[in-house]
């Protein structure tokens, strides 16, 4: 990818632990997202990667807890803040933060999905909100 230029796809992220159950979700219904939206490339990541590179304002999809129904977060003002001791530490919150701190990124929405939720609904509730995003 070319350094300051916009990707020529809408790329939305997409995190979960496939091994955890309640950490999947997101990761479980991405090919029926993709499926919906085949204009945007959905793409796997962890929060040690270079999300930067998936443009300045970033799209993610992700399970989340203390939520009832599909939720789009806007900022990272909403994200529970961990304590860091060590680069073992970092997880997505603190990476988005740093991320926006340094303006290596302008803004984040985040689809957020109750991690026990049904898929179906999931599918429906999510691919709803990411049409107004694109």
């Amino acid at each position: 990818m070319v350094v300051g230029l916009a990707p020529s796809k809408p790329i939305i992220l997409v995190s979960g632990n496939p091994l955890v159950p309640g950490d999947s979700i997101a990761l479980r219904i991405m090919p029926r997202l993709q499926e919906r939206f085949p204009k945007a490339e959905f793409r796997e990541f962890d929060s040690a990667e270079n999300l930067e590179d998936a443009g300045r304002d970033l799209i993610m999809v992700d399970a989340a807890k203390g939520i009832d129904h599909v939720t789009l977060l806007e900022g990272v003002e909403n994200l529970e803040q961990s304590e860091v001791y060590s680069m073992h530490d970092f997880d997505l919150s603190v990476t988005l933060r740093i991320l926006l701190k340094i303006k290596a990124i302008d803004s984040v929405r985040i689809v957020a999905i109750p991690s026990d939720y049904p898929e179906e609904k999931a599918v429906e509730e999510a691919a709803a909100l990411i049409s107004t995003l694109l």
